[in-house]
């Protein structure tokens, strides 16, 4: 029988992942069955190898164009090869920040929501940064699991992003050591986590429209439900309600680890905006799915802007008077959190 905490937490996680299984079809964001280590499947991304690597190492680098590449890095923490996506800028002669993108819930194995709703590449077209794009992982959080899941695979994203990636991009591409961070939804509590957890290794985040509370009773519940949403086991990414990972991994509780970085988060409030008119494609969604998500977006948001607040940490907070949870306010938001970004990394 489960305990009343248990309890709260399912009909939490019931509630919630009925809404997002609901917002899923409304907005195009499918709920996927993924087998571990496919081709193509689920948080893969990428064609795994045969053998599992010994080391991280760059496997190969496929041009899209002149300045967007595939690039397949064997990968020994997720056990196989994995896509990350790599935008240069014009002038390549000398060595430059990188800014590291993740996407959201529904990331692609083929490709990364920055790039197809918010068009980074025309964005970052004049700026002296490259840009490393997450592919695949969905309902992953870009972040360590404690086992492999039966549906979603080997997700082990904190090491590959913090501890193997960036020193084969810095060597690759002319990478000077200073980062940034990004994300939307759950990308943007995946950008939060890394930063609290590997502030050595980030100068700065963009957290825009998440959740910051995963050791609550609420933040695990909307964890869980979004794992679930993909069919994966969320005991699978930090244990039982009462295992102390979900705690671990608590920006809000963690948020001393911000000091000295330079903060953008930014939330609407699930009140239609300028975006949430007819002859929007997507409006049926962004009303039934993504205001409701982005009043509790706005609800987390505000907590860790308080918690900001009483340790007198410094951030730039962005609540708008209004907005849902979908792509067009994100991407305003890229042109507004960058001069924060840019002026912590030394970007032009």
């Amino acid at each position: 029988m489960l305990s009343r905490r248990e309890a709260r937490h399912w009909i939490s996680s019931v509630i919630l992942t009925a809404a997002l299984l609901a917002g899923a079809a409304g907005v195009s964001a499918p709920h996927v069955v993924a087998e571990p280590d496919r081709p193509g499947t689920g948080s893969q991304g990428a064609d795994p190898i045969a053998v599992p690597p010994t080391r991280p190492a760059i496997e190969r680098i496929e041009p899209i164009n002149d300045r967007r590449l595939r690039v397949f890095v064997q990968s020994p923490a997720m056990g196989r090869t994995v896509q990350v996506q790599v935008l240069l800028p014009e002038d390549r002669s000398r060595p430059r920040p990188t800014v590291y993108m993740l996407d959201g819930r529904s990331a692609s194995s083929n490709s990364n929501n920055w790039l197809e709703e918010a068009h980074v590449d025309r964005f970052y077209a004049d700026k002296d940064v490259n840009v490393v794009l997450t592919i695949g992982g969905p309902a992953s959080y870009y972040t360590d699991w404690q086992r492999p899941d039966p549906v979603l695979g080997t997700n082990r994203w904190e090491t590959f992003l913090a501890a193997e990636l960036p020193p084969l991009i810095d060597a690759e591409f002319l990478g000077n050591g200073r980062n940034a961070v990004m994300g939307v939804s759950m990308g943007a509590e995946a950008a939060m986590m890394l930063m609290v957890r590997l502030p050595g290794l980030y100068s700065a985040v963009a957290a825009h429209s998440g959740c910051y509370s995963i050791g609550s009773e609420l933040g695990q519940a909307q964890a869980r439900a979004i794992v679930a949403t993909y069919l994966g086991q969320p005991d699978n990414m930090f244990g039982r309600y009462d295992d102390p990972d979900w705690l671990a991994h608590d920006v809000t509780a963690h948020a001393e680890a911000l000091r000295g970085k330079a903060v953008y988060v930014s939330v609407g409030n699930g009140v239609p905006g300028a975006y949430d008119v007819p002859g929007n494609p997507d409006i049926v969604g962004a009303l039934t799915f993504g205001a409701p998500l982005e009043a509790g977006a706005n609800i987390c948001t505000h907590r860790l802007a308080d918690r900001l607040t009483e340790l007198g940490i410094p951030a730039t907070v962005n609540f708008r008077a209004t907005g849902t949870h979908s792509w067009p306010y994100w991407t305003d938001e890229l042109a507004l959190s960058w001069p924060t970004i840019a002026d912590a990394i030394g970007a032009s």
